[in-house]
């Protein structure tokens, strides 16, 4: 299983007398890792030891961004220095199908990095460096493997964005295996086998200048861990709070991992002369996916994988470097994962023509200022996780989001409001008019392509019985501070402290008549009171929100009746008219049932 390594070591790779000396380079990338699931980053739960201290032995990134909120648009960006919309890579591949219930149809991308597009590895290839990939790739199939784009070993890489299997066999039941891993001890955790093969590799290849690309699995789901490292967590896991056992097994698996490359690194004396930087794909995977339990949760950052916001690509970044980089510093410079090719480039002395859009942080590594510039994110889909189309831009503390189906512009100081709770777009429009004319640029310059109207669109239909049911999740808000709040301890309209915010629902209606209307909603105590109208059309009703105890104490409600004179789509809207408390409801669905 380790042959390929043993002909590296015999020579079959001609090294170039200039290569002596050169440094090596290793890249770790874990998978959903989210910022705050290390312990350098704040978190009390998981167990990181080996990358806290590597921490305290480089340098860690406060301020560092994945190129997208999901996997296979970041990992091009790392291979190419490219923002992934010119790679024509916007979403996990191949993605996800449109749905009706989507207002806009997904633009067609790319299901593997074109050949074409130079990768790092091709780079150091031909700068006398051994390459492998070990891990993840996700950027292609049959014909676009590592190997083919400039990797001379490839263990675990194939098409796929989740292993066939956590636990050896690594198979599925079809017969397939993971490349280079057809032998493999019974029970072998992939985890594991990835770090021992990296391991293989740097002794291997000690004595030649080697790249080293290691992209775990873990910790993306599904949830799999030894189960003695389980049992060491014996805590139930609990919504809104970082709890899950498993997920944290896999994060001390993946710990434990880490610490076994730094420390054959070490065993080898090659340590001083090794960049190692570990970061991951986009954040923690915080929603459920049809879990019991969210793997983690992001917070203070907002949200998580898929989102635009904080949680979703606001990402560790940790560079060791003996020499090069003062041990134990923070950094707050803002940088991004499009910055690892020219930070390689700089940090190896290699070059290349290609064309890229990042920036080397090696000076930064020696305490330099980066030269202040805007980063970008387009994605124009809609994620399993729940977020709609949308791009977004930071430029020095501020950050717009905006929403491609209605045209919506969040902005956020993200120095002074790190959980992106205060929209401050109807304080600052010429903020946002700026900014919003700097996506809009970038779009153009990137080739960004765009989500289109979806001419199949049928929101919220009626069931067999024709009950219509309206989640929370599809709604559309208007005003600055409503938002839907996918967490699953919120999974609600909230943030409703502004009386003239308000939320549409679309729905679709097989039959018109007279439908009775129940309302799920949640209000704190003392804040009850408020006067909320529905309407469809010229159709109104008004009911009184009750204090339920609690924003998240939802009591399902019958609150009047609705006509819906014709079939076809409609719309309903929600506004209300007065705000007694300190904020309006939490509102989780309406429920719309023919009346008898």
């Amino acid at each position: 299983m380790l042959r390929a390594f043993a002909v590296l070591a015999l020579g079959f790779f001609a090294l170039p007398a200039s290569a002596a000396g050169k440094p090596n380079v290793v890249l770790i990338v874990i998978d959903d890792l989210g910022q705050r699931d290390l312990g350098c980053y704040g978190s009390t739960f998981y167990k990181t030891p080996n990358i806290d201290r590597m921490a305290k032995d480089g340098v860690r990134f406060t301020d560092f961004y994945a190129a997208c909120p999901v996997c296979s648009p970041t990992r091009a960006s790392i291979m190419t220095g490219k923002y992934p919309q010119r790679v024509g890579i916007t979403d996990w591949l191949p993605g996800r199908k449109d749905l009706p219930g989507q207002r806009l149809k997904r633009p067609e991308l790319k299901n593997e990095l074109a050949l074409e597009e130079v990768t790092v590895a091709e780079t150091l290839k031909g700068h006398g460096y051994v390459t492998a990939h070990i891990g993840k790739w996700h950027l292609g199939g049959k014909g676009f493997e590592p190997e083919k784009q400039g990797f001379d070993v490839n263990v675990a890489g194939d098409h796929t964005g989740t292993p066939l299997s956590y636990f050896a066999p690594f198979a599925n039941k079809a017969g397939a295996t993971m490349p280079g891993l057809e032998k493999a001890a019974p029970d072998e955790y992939l985890t594991d086998r990835l770090a021992a093969e990296a391991e293989t590799f740097i002794t291997a290849n000690k004595d030649k200048p080697f790249f080293l690309y290691l992209p775990h699995y873990g910790v993306h789901t599904p949830l799999r861990a030894p189960q003695p490292l389980v049992d060491k967590y014996k805590t139930q896991a609990v919504h809104g709070r970082q709890s899950n056992p498993v997920y944290a097994a896999m994060v001390e698996s993946m710990d434990a991992a880490v610490g076994r490359v730094l420390k054959r690194l070490d065993d080898l004396k090659l340590s001083d002369n090794t960049l190692v930087l570990f970061t991951s794909d986009n954040g923690g995977l915080a929603t459920l996916e049809g879990m019991p339990f969210a793997p983690t949760i992001n917070a203070p950052l907002r949200e998580g994988k898929g989102y635009l916001y904080e949680g979703g690509v606001r990402v560790p970044l940790i560079a060791k470097w003996p020499g090069k980089v003062k041990p134990g510093t923070v950094m707050d410079q803002v940088a991004c994962s499009i910055d690892f090719f020219d930070t390689i480039l700089e940090a190896t002395g290699a070059t290349s023509a290609a064309r890229r859009d990042g920036v080397s942080l090696v000076p930064a590594f020696g305490g330099e200022k980066l030269k202040p510039r805007a980063l970008y994110w387009h994605y124009p889909h809609y994620a399993n996780q729940g977020s709609r189309p949308g791009g977004a831009v930071r430029a020095g503390n501020y950050k717009l989001v905006e929403y491609y189906e209605d045209g919506r512009r969040e902005l956020f100081d993200v120095a002074k409001d790190l959980s992106e709770s205060r929209n401050l777009a109807a304080d600052k429009p010429d903020v946002v008019k700026d900014l919003a004319a700097k996506l809009d640029a970038w779009r153009t310059d990137v080739g960004a392509k765009m989500p289109t109207p979806n001419p199949d669109y049928r929101p919220n239909p009626p069931d067999k019985d024709g009950a219509i049911t309206l989640h929370a999740r599809t709604a559309l808000v208007t005003g600055t501070m409503l938002r839907f709040e996918p967490l699953p301890h919120k999974n609600t309209l909230g943030f409703w402290v502004n009386k003239d915010d308000s939320a549409t629902f679309d729905f679709t209606v097989d039959k018109g008549g007279t439908f009775a209307v129940e309302v799920l909603q949640g209000c704190g105590r003392g804040s009850g009171g408020a006067e909320v109208e529905l309407a469809v059309g010229a159709e109104k009703l008004t009911f009184t929100v009750k204090d339920t105890g609690g924003f998240q104490a939802f009591e399902a409600r019958d609150v009047g009746t609705l006509k819906v004179a014709a079939a076809g789509r409609h719309t309903l809207t929600v506004k209300a008219k007065t705000k007694p408390g300190a904020a309006v409801m939490d509102l989780r669905q309406i429920v719309l049932r023919p009346a008898k």
